[in-house]
């Protein structure tokens, strides 16, 4: 396991400073969520801004993942919108425009995953249309990837189409790729009370690209710091040294950039007595 933290916590930095400060701190892995000012895949310096990036990573000897969960990146009035399940065919398109930019960023800094969600419908269409208009639209984000050599790492999230393990095995079962694997969400498990974690790390452990770590609180979706919540990190930390996993452990404190640095900090100092030595 790697530890490694998420730059949607530090949108009050530039990304370089973001990449420095956790480097210092002593995380080995950054997972950048592309966003205005952290590496926009529509900027017109975006092949310069990738490549001063992938040279301060690697000077750093940090392990990189792309985050697409930017909030207002393609919508400056809907969070997180269009989606992959948008009603609009040509909304549909921007998303997964937004998507194979995404994998192409990831390998001009040469990372290795690209992680993803559903979003949300914005028509009332059943669950099984909305899934068979997803995995259309990531026929296309599959192919990119593919070509690219980028792993799609996909995750659940509460609110959205695709939000508990069940649902992800059922798309999971329709997609026929190697690259298409899994970012679960520990927090997410959690707050959902869906299912037993450990039977979820060992029947996924061989397509776990990506793993989100917070704290949480049953019914409430909210990162919290460690500690505030009722997740027990100890018996979390041995269930993936159990499953062997040997990827990056990305803290998601998404709503801690006023602080973001003692914050990431702090995060690391918690871990590193739990982390198997």
């Amino acid at each position: 396991m790697k530890p490694g933290y998420i730059t949607n916590g530090f949108t009050n930095h530039t990304l370089e400073d973001a990449i420095r400060i956790l480097a210092d701190i002593g995380y080995k892995s950054v997972a950048i969520t592309l966003d205005h000012h952290h590496l926009n895949p529509f900027a017109e310096t975006i092949l310069d801004d990738a490549s001063r990036i992938r040279h301060l990573l690697d000077s750093h000897g940090l392990d990189r993942t792309i985050e697409t969960g930017a909030r207002f990146l393609l919508d400056p009035r809907r969070k997180h919108f269009p989606t992959l399940v948008s009603a609009n065919p040509v909304d549909r398109q921007r998303r997964i425009d937004f998507f194979i930019a995404s994998i192409d960023v990831a390998a001009a800094i040469n990372a290795d995953t690209v992680s993803f969600w559903s979003g949300q419908t914005d028509d009332d269409t059943p669950f099984e249309q909305a899934l068979d208009r997803l995995v259309d639209s990531i026929t296309d984000v599959i192919t990119h990837a593919t070509r690219r050599n980028i792993r799609l790492a996909f995750e659940p999230e509460p609110g959205m189409l695709i939000e508990t393990m069940a649902q992800y095995e059922e798309l999971a079962d329709r997609i026929d790729a190697p690259c298409f694997g899994l970012t679960l969400d520990i927090g997410h498990v959690h707050c959902l009370s869906d299912g037993d974690l450990f039977k979820h790390l060992q029947r996924w452990r061989d397509r776990i690209y990506n793993i989100h770590l917070e704290d949480m609180n049953k019914g409430v979706h909210e990162h919290l710091f460690f500690g505030q919540g009722q997740i027990k990190f100890a018996e979390v930390i041995h269930m993936l040294t159990a499953i062997d996993y040997q990827g990056p452990v990305h803290v998601e404190l998404s709503r801690h950039s006023h602080d973001a640095p003692n914050v990431a900090k702090r995060a690391h100092e918690f871990l590193s007595d739990l982390w198997p030595k």
